[in-house]
């Protein structure tokens, strides 16, 4: 009985061992999500022949005159950067093809308002103006310190010429 003891109780600890070791865990909450939205196919906002973010970066201003620029985002149709002062992040700019949004470009027709010769629109603390009717260069208030003629300055920094060509 001792014997049989001996090699019964090793034999069930490795199987214990066994079982547990290859069971599946289940994901967390958050892996979950993960793999819900990777796989996710329709729903998804952006045009298959958006411009790809980083092409947008080489239109960004130059940093300078006590300015740091700050890449933040740029992803499929959109790219965007922080603009510091002394620290202090005074605006966000950005460039947003409108491919993907048609209704963001069709909001610019009949304008009345234009910046360096492109349709513009102004809406709270922002300031915003359509290139070569695809691209919308955008720039944001975060300070109060920065103000509209601010941001009318800031777009025309950007190499709107050159967006203009990218098609």
């Amino acid at each position: 009985m001792i014997r049989l003891r001996k090699i019964l109780a090793p034999l069930l600890i490795s199987v214990l061992l066994l079982t547990t070791a290859c069971a599946q865990e289940a994901p967390s909450r958050f892996e979950q999500a993960q793999q819900e939205s990777t796989q996710q196919k329709s729903g998804q906002a952006v045009s298959k022949d958006a411009t790809q973010g980083a092409e947008f970066n080489k239109f960004f201003p130059a940093a300078g005159a006590g300015y740091e620029r700050v890449y933040t985002q740029e992803k499929k149709g959109f790219a965007s950067a922080k603009l510091k002062k002394d620290g202090t992040e005074v605006a966000v700019l950005s460039i947003n093809d409108t491919s993907s949004t048609p209704n963001v470009a069709a909001k610019y027709q009949g304008s009345s308002k234009q910046i360096a010769g492109y349709p513009a629109k102004e809406t709270g603390k922002s300031t915003a103006i359509l290139v070569g009717d695809r691209y919308q260069v955008k720039v944001q208030s975060r300070d109060a310190s920065f103000t509209a003629s601010d941001r009318e300055a800031w777009l025309q920094k950007f190499n709107l010429q050159g967006l203009a060509r990218l098609k």
